[in-house]
C-alpha cells in the first residue's frame, strides 16, 4: 500500500473556504477553493453557522472539480486526507463526514490531518527535494510559531506567542483602522502609502527566546488611534498600518533566521496566511540570503487556507502509515506543542 507516490485527495473546511485538492507525490494536479468570505465580510468576521451552511452546499461540487481537472477518476484515488482540526466545529465536522463517506465509498483509507501541520507541509509542494531538517516559520489567524522539523513527522516548536497569534492582530488593528475584513490584506495595501513612523512595542519576549506577544502592540495602535482622536488631531492610517506591519513582521523574520542558525540548517520555509504578506516574504528573503540560507516559500494561494496542503501532508502520514478510523471526530482545537 506505501507506494511512492500515491494520489491522494485532500479536503479542508476549517474555516470559510471549501477546498478540494489531488496530488500524486508531490506534484500538484488540481487545487480548487470556494470561499464563502465575500458572505463573511457582512459581519466583520467568520459567522461559524454561515460557514458550516456554506460548505455544505458546495463542498460536493468543489471535491467534483478537483477530481475533473486533475483527469482522474475517484476510483484511481489512494487515499483521501481530511481537516480533522483545529477550526470551527461544525465546518470541520462537514468536510470530515464527507471525506469519511468519501473513503468508506471507496474502500480506500481515511488521512486526519492536523491543519497546523498542513500549514507547514506547505513547502513541500514549492520543492520536490526539499527534505528535513529545516526550520519553519509559522505565521497564521490561529498560531505564530517558530518550528523545528526534525523529519517529516518530528517537529520541535521553539517557541511561539503568548497570546494573540500575528493574523489575529492583523484582523484587529484593521477594525481599529476601519478597514474590512480580511484585514491582513488591506493593512498591507494601506502600509505602502506610509510615510512617517509611529512608534509601537515589538512583540520579543524572554532574552534570546522565541516566544512572542501581540497583545501589547493591539493595545498600543488603539490606544495611538484613540488618544488622536479625543484630541481632535489628524493622523495618517497609512503611518500606523506601515509601522504596525513592521513591528509585527520584522521580529518574526529575525527570530526564525536566529532559529536556523542555532541549529544549524540551511534551509528555512514559512507557511500560514500571514505569510501570503508582501513584506514579510520580502524581508525574509533579504534576511536569509544575507545569512547564506535557502528559503522555500509556499505560492501566496498555498498560504491560506487551501486543500493541496493537505495532500501534502497526508503524503507524509501515508507514508508513516498513519491512517484514521472512521471514528475519528472533529476536535476545534489542537494545541501547538503536540504538532
Amino acid at each position: 500500500m506505501h507506494m511512492k507516490n500515491p494520489l491522494i485527495l485532500g479536503i479542508e473546511s476549517s474555516c470559510d473556504e471549501t477546498a478540494a485538492a489531488v496530488i500524486r507525490g508531490r506534484v500538484l494536479l488540481s487545487d480548487e477553493i470556494a470561499s464563502s468570505s465575500s458572505v463573511q465580510a457582512k459581519f466583520g468576521g467568520v459567522v461559524p453557522e454561515i460557514a458550516s451552511r456554506e460548505h455544505l452546499s458546495v463542498v460536493d461540487g468543489v471535491v467534483a472539480r478537483a477530481l475533473k481537472h486533475a483527469g482522474v477518476q475517484k476510483e484511481e484515488l489512494d487515499a483521501v486526507a481530511v481537516t480533522y482540526g483545529a477550526g470551527l466545529l461544525g465546518a470541520l465536522l462537514v468536510g470530515l463526514s464527507f471525506a469519511k463517506g468519501f473513503a468508506y465509498g471507496l474502500g480506500i483509507p481515511l488521512i486526519g490531518v492536523n491543519h497546523i501541520r498542513g500549514h507547514l507541509a506547505a513547502a513541500y509542494l514549492e520543492d520536490e527535494a526539499l527534505a528535513p531538517p529545516f526550520i519553519t516559520l509559522l505565521a497564521s489567524g490561529g498560531h505564530t510559531a517558530i518550528i523545528y522539523t526534525k523529519s517529516e513527522t518530528e517537529f520541535e516548536v521553539l517557541g511561539g506567542t503568548l497570546d494573540d497569534a500575528a493574523g489575529e492582530a492583523f484582523d484587529k488593528v484593521a477594525r481599529i483602522l476601519s478597514l474590512p475584513y480580511p484585514g491582513g490584506p488591506h493593512i498591507e495595501a494601506l502600509a505602502r502609502n506610509g510615510k512617517n513612523v509611529v512608534p509601537l512595542p515589538r512583540m520579543l519576549k524572554g532574552n534570546g527566546g522565541y516566544d512572542f506577544s501581540y497583545s501589547g502592540l493591539k493595545t498600543a495602535v488603539l490606544n495611538y488611534c484613540h488618544t488622536k482622536e479625543q484630541r481632535g488631531e489628524e493622523f495618517e492610517k497609512a503611518d500606523v498600518a506601515a509601522s504596525f506591519q513592521s513591528a509585527a513582521l520584522d521580529i518574526l523574520v529575525q527570530k526564525t533566521v536566529e532559529g536556523a542558525l542555532e541549529r544549524r540548517v540551511k534551509t528555512v520555509t514559512a507557511g500560514g496566511g500571514v505569510v501570503a504578506n508582501g513584506y514579510l516574504r520580502e524581508r525574509l528573503q533579504a534576511a536569509c540570503k544575507q545569512a547564506g540560507l535557502k528559503l522555500i516559500l509556499p505560492e501566496k494561494r498555498h498560504c491560506t487556507d487551501n486543500a493541496a496542503m493537505i495532500a501534502a501532508e497526508g503524503l507524509l502520514q501515508y507514508r508513516a502509515g498513519n491512517f484514521a478510523p472512521l471514528s475519528l471526530n472533529a476536535e476545534a482545537s489542537i494545541p501547538l506543542r503536540s504538532v
